[in-house]
């Protein structure tokens, strides 16, 4: 299975548009007729957000006049295992010792915390 994700970049955009404060971004979204908080637009701008509006997504791709690949381009994670963390990176495709060991059909076993006396 191919897990894919996205990388935000809102403060990338912002930044090459010339503008370092989100709180310039309020009344450029209230143009276009969304209306949030200044706090919530800090947190749209500094983290990556699972969910949003799509009128809040289209104004910003108006006002940055970018597309959406510009503003959240998509990243491949690699395999599902790779989501949870215990690997650095994606294998390459190139990496025989990696093709090797996932054709072998071999997986860790998970771990077994046993109590001191046994």
């Amino acid at each position: 299975m191919k897990l894919i994700g996205y990388e935000w970049r809102l403060r990338e955009v912002m930044a090459a548009a010339g503008m370092f404060s989100t709180t310039k971004l309020v009344p450029l979204l209230e143009e276009r007729g969304v209306h949030l908080s200044t706090s919530q637009v800090y947190r749209l701008a500094a983290e990556k957000p699972e969910r949003m509006n799509m009128q809040a997504l289209i104004a910003l791709l108006d006002i940055f006049d970018c597309t959406f690949e510009e503003l959240a381009p998509r990243v491949l994670l690699g395999a599902e295992a790779a989501a949870t963390g215990t690997t650095d990176a994606a294998p390459e495709r190139g990496d025989s010792a990696t093709n090797r060991l996932r054709e072998s059909g071999l997986r860790p076993r998970r771990a077994q915390i046993l109590p001191p006396d046994a």
